[in-house]
């Protein structure tokens, strides 16, 4: 049997099965807020969907997963502020950890298909790592698709990158200290700061961590067939995703969204995550293949029984809580901190 032969054949499998238990407990709980299909949405349909951030809510009520120990990130203060974008100010939200600083600082972007989603949504995150690299974390949002389509969202991007340039003293950080992170769409924005400001010579971060990036533009990899029918990101979604943010098809081979086949040389030390159940992680392992060979130092973490959106589950999934541990390690270790 060829592997094309293989992949036909599990086209109408439904590849969530093999979630670990704690990860089937979200998807159960975000299947029962009976969510309609974000490719049979119209985009303001979409951005009020039922999202995995409600379903990890819901589990939270449940004595299985309240009862769980604390992650303590409530000691993490947070203050929304607004800051300058390419075209306008964009809202953003700015965590401090404990202590006395300077902090490193840690440019942080969302996920949601650069259509959907803001920092309320993706607020798990910045506030693990905020608390475990033991930083000062700004989670920028961007204009989204289809309003505002390619680049807009890698131009506020790199605005933001200005701003936290410029700003970061003024926060309590440390400006030789910067790095970026992002998730999805999020991470995708991210890497592209760090090309961006390799190429204009601007300062550059010290760190990137890339959450199962977007990163090309292939469709029918190996795990966008295994991961066509996936919850809570499958195929028909993300084609849906481009379709809103793309101007017209010959976007699809900008380096923007197909980073694979940018330069990236000279690229700081580098962490990417990539989940099994995911359409997204051939990207991620394409990517880390890319990096390796443009003498980029990697570090590549897959996490089989996961699905696309977990890492920000830490209060419930424990593969979230191992995957930010490992990428607050190699955040840490970028800003010349003792490791925790």
């Amino acid at each position: 049997m060829t592997l094309g032969d293989t992949l036909k054949g599990m086209v109408g499998l439904d590849p969530t099965g093999h979630a670990d238990p704690d990860m089937k407990a979200v998807l159960d709980a975000l299947k029962s807020l009976n969510p309609k299909p974000i490719e049979k949405c119209t985009v303001a349909e979409a951005r009020n969907q039922p999202t995995p951030t409600d379903a990890v809510k819901q589990l939270m009520t449940q004595p299985a997963f309240s009862a769980r120990p604390s992650l303590e990130f409530e000691a993490v203060r947070s203050e929304d502020r607004m800051i300058a974008g390419a075209a306008g100010a964009i809202p953003a939200r700015v965590y401090t950890p404990q202590g006395d600083g300077p902090f490193p600082v840690i440019l942080y972007f969302h996920g949601g298909g650069w259509v959907l989603a803001d920092l309320d949504t993706y607020d798990a995150t910045p506030r693990a790592m905020a608390a475990q690299s033991h930083a000062i974390v700004v989670s920028a949002h961007y204009r989204q698709a289809p309003e505002h389509r390619l680049p807009a969202a890698h131009d506020d991007a790199f605005s933001a990158w200005h701003w936290v340039v410029a700003n970061a003293a003024s926060l309590g950080g440390d400006p030789g200290k910067l790095a970026v992170m992002g998730e999805s769409a999020g991470a995708n924005l991210a890497i592209n700061v760090s090309i961006r400001a390799r190429d204009t010579g601007m300062h550059r971060p010290v760190h990137q961590a890339l959450i199962y990036p977007v990163a090309s533009n292939n469709i029918v990899s190996i795990s966008y067939e295994e991961n066509r029918n996936a919850r809570p990101l499958n195929k028909p979604m993300m084609l849906w995703f481009m379709q809103n943010v793309i101007n017209d098809e010959s976007d699809l081979t900008s380096p923007l969204l197909d980073v694979v086949s940018a330069n990236l040389t000279r690229l700081p030390p580098t962490v990417v995550i990539t989940a099994g159940i995911d359409p997204l992680r051939s990207d991620g392992e394409k990517l880390v293949q890319k990096l390796h060979g443009a003498g980029v130092r990697v570090e590549h973490r897959n996490y089989r029984g996961a699905t696309h959106e977990f890492f920000g589950m830490a209060a419930v999934v424990e593969a979230a809580r191992d995957a930010q541990t490992f990428v607050s390690l190699a955040q840490r270790q970028a800003f010349g901190a003792v490791p925790l």
